[in-house]
């Protein structure tokens, strides 16, 4: 068992030396410096922007899929009729829709529904009295209606009364929130290629700066891979505990926003739900094998230009 032992340890140990090289070998990177603090601040502002770029792509992906569901679940009947008729159209519809399949509920709006859906836009002191407002009727399916038999029922049925199935309302509010969504997404990948270019230009330049030492590690006979393993593996620790203060510090500030029911706005329900919490979690690893793939390529085409 013992043996066993020995041997895991000696092969965990090789595949580390394999992949980052000599541990003793850092004293190769300097330990301070503007690279240092360059390639930390960079990792930990990208991964900073990347939280809040997941969150903004992550919120409308639940925006778009909530009003996509609220407003294919619901209809609306609009009755434009003289007051002397209004009432009995209203009757009507109401009948028609009892006896309609797929019909879940149906109510007719009051003047206080109306009122209150017409706030937002023209306020509160609304003189409903006075506008020549139709009659609406809410009809909630439950995914079984007729919607366009329906709409042929009301024409023969209740002339006055006009179906909305809200399509032309709720295609572009869906598409806005997809392009939202995928605005975020391509902020992440933007995100990405800036860390990597700020990582490869630290190295560049840790490298350039330390030519000297290079060219002595030469002489007395240090592969290059050796060089190359210890900035690799100094960047990609760099990179990565930056990226896991900004990925701390940007959740922190995503805790603290409103929440949507409380402020009823769409950018106060920028955040996580659930497992959604989760993801940032990925931040830091992704910085760090990034920072990991862009030292090397740096190192290597940098160590060709010290022959």
């Amino acid at each position: 068992m013992s043996r066993l032992r020995l041997l895991l340890n000696r092969l965990v140990t090789h595949l580390m030396d394999r992949m980052f090289g000599d541990w003793q070998a850092d004293r190769v990177v300097p330990p301070t410096g503007q690279t240092v603090w360059l390639t930390v601040f960079a990792a930990a502002t990208m991964a900073y922007l990347a939280v809040f770029a997941m969150a903004l792509a992550l919120a409308t992906g639940r925006l778009a899929a909530t009003w996509e569901a609220d407003l294919a679940q619901a209809v609306t009947i609009r009755i434009t009729a003289p007051d002397a008729q209004a009432d009995a159209q209203v009757a009507a519809v109401l009948t028609l829709l009892g006896t309609t399949e797929g019909v879940e509920t149906a109510r007719a709006l009051d003047a206080d529904d109306q009122k209150a859906l017409l706030a937002p836009w023209l306020g509160t002191d609304l003189p409903l009295d006075r506008l020549p407002l139709p009659r609406l009727v809410e009809v909630v399916q439950d995914g079984d209606l007729d919607v366009e038999g329906l709409r042929l029922r009301l024409v023969a049925e209740v002339p006055g009364a006009v179906l909305d199935d809200h399509g032309r309302w709720r295609e572009p509010l869906v598409r806005a929130a997809g392009g939202l969504r995928t605005l975020g997404w391509s902020a992440l990948a933007l995100i990405a290629a800036t860390l990597a270019a700020v990582v490869t230009l630290a190295a560049q330049s840790a490298l350039s700066a330390n030519a000297q030492i290079i060219r002595v590690l030469r002489l007395i006979g240090a592969q290059d891979a050796y060089v190359a393993r210890a900035f690799t593996r100094r960047f990609t620790l760099r990179a990565a505990a930056g990226a896991a203060f900004g990925t701390v510090a940007g959740l922190v500030t995503i805790a603290f926003l409103p929440e949507a029911e409380t402020a009823g706005g769409f950018l106060t329900g920028l955040g996580y739900r659930g497992v959604g919490w989760l993801m940032p979690v990925l931040i830091p690893f992704f910085a760090g094998l990034m920072a990991f793939f862009a030292t090397r390529r740096a190192a290597f085409r940098a160590l060709v230009r010290f022959e």
